[in-house]
């Protein structure tokens, strides 16, 4: 449509109104496609009613957008706030920007979801130019499917900028939702075909189901940092996951969803007639077994109750005549184990009774005395029992803690942290942009289980990356909150480096949080190689 607005210099001639209303607490913005009639350029310029001092506000952030340059925010060639009548040229309160040519976003969905490659791209470079915007404290605003543009040489750009107003945390969000639209052509909270509430869009990649979580998290420490943080964790490539992951339905309970693996179990069964499996989840699985030969004088299928209970199920013809077959196979896969137990223990027993008894009557002579006690006397000639000794601490066990990412952390080699060998260790993955974890999270760190409550004075952490930061803290156990623990000594690790606490603790699990990465060869990671505790006393 041709639309004319009044109030603007002749320089600019409105051509077609493009892109939505946009209301806002002092006015209402519009937005044309227009002629620079100096330059012989297209732009966009963007109306605010009523224009004056109720526009000042968006005017200063449209100054402040002015020194940006990058490809992907509009630019900003013109602002002005205007006099408010309307009447006259030069009235009205604008904002002219460079306009973009290309597809919107939204447009480019309709087809269906992007790859993951093309979406990653399209999201680092957006997220790139937001992150310009943040440091120099401008709040882009406005992000949607609707105003980011793929520009035809590859590259990707923002109309309308700035919003009339916008805060750094929604931009983040906001850049969350496009990265799960792009990959799943479907936008959460947006109603199904019949109107009721759609199931929220399942993300198969996990490392970027975790990026979106985090973009959209409003709970304190769970959320990213900066837009920056988010382009530098989609120009890494993605982590591959230590497990095969099957995808659920996010509505399915605990129960159906088990049962629905019991079923898939029952399918992937050897079959009498040789007959292919049927996959009855839809998303691949285990290769067919192999069909039951006819020499087999027994055929056993497994079946699963409802307490997952296994029970044999003879379903061969000879075994329905008579079923001592399933039993006499049961018990002797539990008899043999057991009368191999008995032999054993009948053999040290006879090993301890009459070789070490001759052995021990050997090193005793007869009529030998017993060596005396080395023990200190006191004056009146009894023994002084020695002073008690401080039973050392020890480590029984070691999990991994990381509450803020569902993603793997090398969680394989945990015990190598506590196996006496400090050329072995356990060490974060490896992240880019920045010490602080990229800005993905606080930290991760190994809860240690020393079996039962003792008490300590020390904690010497060994690390092969100087200048990592860990902290040791205690009070709280597995699968608890980073909020349950309690700061009890931290510092800079160089080496072998003891955390000593200000006054002894007594606890039973026990946390080495890392805090702080060092940067080194292709990003920043942190490792633990030996953790030892000094006990009171």
């Amino acid at each position: 449509m041709t639309s004319t607005v009044t109030g603007l210099p002749d320089r600019y001639r409105p051509l077609d109104e493009v892109g939505p209303e946009e209301v806002t607490a002092t006015g209402v913005i519009r937005c044309w496609r227009a002629k620079d009639r100096v330059l012989n350029r297209d732009v966009a310029i963007r109306v605010h009613t009523p224009g004056g001092p109720a526009a000042r506000a968006w005017i200063g952030r449209a100054l402040t957008a002015g020194g940006l340059a990058t490809p992907a925010l509009a630019m900003v060639y013109d602002a002005a706030e205007g006099s408010g009548n309307t009447a006259v040229p030069g009235g009205a309160a604008y904002v002219v920007n460079e306009w973009i040519e290309g597809r919107t976003l939204a447009e480019r969905l309709a087809e269906g979801p992007m790859p993951e490659r093309e979406a990653r791209t399209v999201l680092r470079r957006l997220a790139e130019g937001v992150a310009e915007a943040h440091r120099v404290g401008l709040a882009v605003g406005g992000i949607g499917p609707e105003t980011v543009v793929l520009r035809p040489n590859g590259l990707v750009g923002l109309r309308a900028v700035p919003a009339a107003s916008g805060t750094m945390q929604g931009d983040i969000a906001a850049l969350g939702a496009l990265l799960e639209f792009c990959l799943t052509a479907r936008q959460a909270g947006r109603p199904g075909p019949d109107g009721q509430p759609a199931r929220p869009p399942v993300i198969a990649q996990p490392d970027l189901a975790a990026l979106v979580r985090r973009a959209r998290s409003t709970e304190p420490g769970a959320g990213l940092s900066s837009a920056a943080a988010m382009a530098a964790l989609l120009a890494q490539p993605p982590r591959p996951s230590q497990t095969a992951h099957l995808v659920r339905d996010p509505d399915e309970s605990d129960s159906g969803w088990l049962r629905r693996l019991r079923e898939r179990r029952e399918d992937d069964d050897l079959h009498d007639d040789g007959s292919d499996v049927p996959q009855r989840l839809g998303i691949g699985g285990l290769p067919p077994a192999p069909a039951a030969r006819p020499e087999d004088d027994l055929h056993l299928d497994t079946a699963f109750d409802d307490d997952d209970d296994d029970e044999y199920v003879d379903d061969g013809p000879e075994a329905a005549a008579d079923g001592e077959r399933p039993a006499r196979r049961k018990l002797l896969v539990v008899g043999l184990p057991l009368v191999a137990l008995v032999v054993v223990v009948l053999l040290a027993w006879w090993f301890g009774s009459n070789v070490l008894s001759v052995a021990d009557s050997v090193d005793t002579p007869e009529g030998s005395t017993p060596p005396s006690s080395s023990a200190p006397q006191d004056p009146s000639g009894e023994a002084t029992p020695p002073p008690a000794e401080v039973p050392a601490a020890a480590i029984t066990g070691a999990t991994l803690f990381n509450p803020q990412d569902s993603d793997p952390e090398n969680e394989g080699d945990v015990p190598l942290t506590f196996d006496g060998d400090p050329a072995t260790a356990w060490s974060t993955v490896t992240y880019r942009g920045s010490a602080d974890f990229a800005g993905l999270k606080d930290g991760v760190g190994i809860v240690y289980d020393l079996g039962a409550d003792q008490a300590l004075a020390a904690v010497t952490v060994t690390s092969n990356t100087p200048g990592a930061t860990m902290e040791v803290r205690v009070g709280g156990g597995p699968g608890t909150d980073i909020a349950a623990w309690t700061v009890a000594a931290s510092g800079t690790v160089e080496g072998a480096t003891e955390l000593a606490f200000d006054e002894p603790v007594t606890t039973r699990y026990l946390l080495v949080w890392v805090t702080g990465l060092t940067e080194g060869e292709g990003g920043f990671s942190a490792d633990i190689a030996e953790v030892e505790l000094r006990p009171a006393g």
